[in-house]
């Protein structure tokens, strides 16, 4: 009998999709299991995009080698963008550790797997990660049966003076256009009704294939698949989103009135000196121009505080901006200082206390802002896709403003059973913050 093998990830969406074609790859001669206290082999996708990401990456690490103590781990593996960085190291310091793989070597997960039964594995390769997956490779989606995460290319050529993705991940590669198709055909027969595009910059999708940027494009031809009823857009960069970009999701039912436009700062000096391309005055034309041509759609972004240098007038500026802005949704990281990067050589670091106080404070505003952008909703009928039953009788779901295990929920009151995977009429009547609360319309 096979053993059995258990897959932890950590990190992004990107992340989960490699844990997918890993469970499709180990599959082929293992078990495959939820539970690592059952697992004889146990493998951690880990992250390392910034500190408090790094120190969940090596406290579970620390936390899962107690089973080759306690219970019946015989191996233990780190994978992912952790391993691509510090494999090393963490071979050093972590004796349990029998194995690291880095992100461009998913395809030798079962080689790895077996060199680490014998002894101590490095398979990292020195070269800059190339890996790109296609629709051929094994894949076990590990999402519910009714939503998939689809890449669309890897790595990352944008080099923000704050970040490692290029380094962990390597040059920005499209994957080819009929792969995706191919992909997201066999996702709609197999019963997928959402399709998440994602990419460290999905907007920039097709130009070193196609010599143009393609994104367009794809998303027409997947909206064409029967089955696929929500197409939702993450991590598209605003300066390459096009007015085509725009036209498409006003004019395509399929596409979720949603977009995550990664900003990261409200100052142009703090976003030049992150090498972030465009002016947060492009950036607001956009913002206006999407909410003029899709009245009801949903922006989210992203934004950092305490970046090397950033003065309080600077800061400022961020907390002015979301103000102006009202952005439905708004997440803040502390900067992160990532050795090896252009910001954290720098001698004007911010006090870590400064960075997470700033942080805290933008989320304080924002907290206030969106759930005055929530009250919109109040007496609306919305579409919302069922995803499970509380333990006080109510359904949660999810709008298409909502992407999964980022933003809020809906929560449903129905007198008759509802399925899971289904989408539902729901006529809105309370708001928070972050949720709504409604009343299914029969």
């Amino acid at each position: 009998m096979s053993k059995k093998v258990a897959i932890v990830t950590l990190g992004c969406p990107k992340n989960q999709v490699d844990s997918e074609i890993m469970t499709g790859k180990i599959g082929e001669k293992y078990q495959v299991t939820l539970d690592p206290a059952v697992a004889e082999i146990i493998i951690i996708n880990t992250c390392t995009f910034i500190e408090s990401a790094k120190a969940e990456s090596i406290e579970m690490i620390l936390e899962l080698a107690q089973y080759k103590e306690d219970g019946k781990c015989q191996t233990l593996v780190a994978t992912g963008c952790l391993a691509q960085r510090y494999g090393d190291e963490l071979l050093e310091e972590i004796p349990e550790l029998d194995g690291i793989m880095g992100t461009g070597d998913i395809t030798a997960i079962l080689e790895t797997i077996e060199k680490a039964e014998k002894g101590r594995v490095r398979n990292v390769g020195d070269e800059t990660p190339a890996f790109l997956y296609d629709e051929s490779m094994p894949r076990v989606r590990l999402t519910p049966n009714y939503y998939a995460y689809v890449k669309v290319a890897e790595g990352c050529d944008n080099y923000c003076t704050y970040c490692v993705i290029p380094h962990v991940r390597g040059h920005f590669r499209s994957r080819k256009e009929e792969s995706i198709l191919e992909e997201v055909r066999n996702m709609a027969n197999e019963g997928v009704k959402e399709i998440l595009l994602i990419a460290q910059d999905t907007t920039r999708y097709g130009k070193d294939l196609y010599g143009e940027y393609t994104l367009p494009r794809l998303i027409r031809k997947i909206a064409k698949i029967d089955g696929i009823e929500w197409i939702r857009l993450m991590y598209c960069y605003p300066e390459l989103f096009s007015d085509e970009l725009i036209q498409v999701m006003k004019e395509i039912p399929q596409v979720c009135a949603y977009v995550d436009l990664p900003l990261q700062h409200a100052h142009n000096k703090v976003l030049k000196e992150m090498n972030r391309r465009g002016t947060i005055e492009e950036a607001e034309e956009l913002i206006n121009k999407l909410r003029r041509e899709i009245p009801d759609i949903r922006i989210r972004t992203t934004m950092i505080t305490g970046f090397p240098g950033e003065t309080e007038e600077e800061f400022e500026a961020v907390l002015d901006f979301a103000r102006r802005i009202s952005f439905d949704r708004l997440g803040a990281f502390a900067y992160s200082q990532e050795e090896s990067t252009p910001a954290a050589q720098r001698e004007d670091q911010i006090p870590v206390e400064i960075r997470e106080e700033r942080r805290q404070k933008l989320m304080e505003l924002q907290m206030d802002i969106a759930y005055a952008r929530q009250q919109r909703w109040v007496g609306r009928t919305l579409k919302v896709l069922i995803e499970e039953k509380s333990l006080d009788g109510r359904w949660i779901g999810r709008t298409e403003g909502d992407a999964p295990e980022i933003d809020g929920v809906v929560y449903v009151n129905s007198p008759r059973e509802l399925t899971i995977g289904n989408f539902v009429q729901v006529k809105i009547s309370e708001a928070d913050s972050y949720d709504l609360v409604g009343d299914v319309v029969l």
